[in-house]
């Protein structure tokens, strides 16, 4: 299991800079999803209110 912390700044840069959701960009990355879907959630919900769509 990979280190997700790690990860964390690709994870944000494909999701906010390239509108991915969380599960595409840990495909893209080919890590497994961290299971914190919460947090996910909540993520998901603040990059809607920036998005300039």
């Amino acid at each position: 299991m990979a280190d997700h912390e790690n990860y964390q700044v690709a994870i944000d840069i494909l999701r906010c800079h390239l509108g991915m959701s969380a599960d595409e960009a840990h495909k893209e990355l080919g890590i497994e999803p961290a299971g914190n879907k919460k947090l996910n959630d909540t993520q998901e919900a603040l990059i809607g209110l920036t998005s300039d769509s």
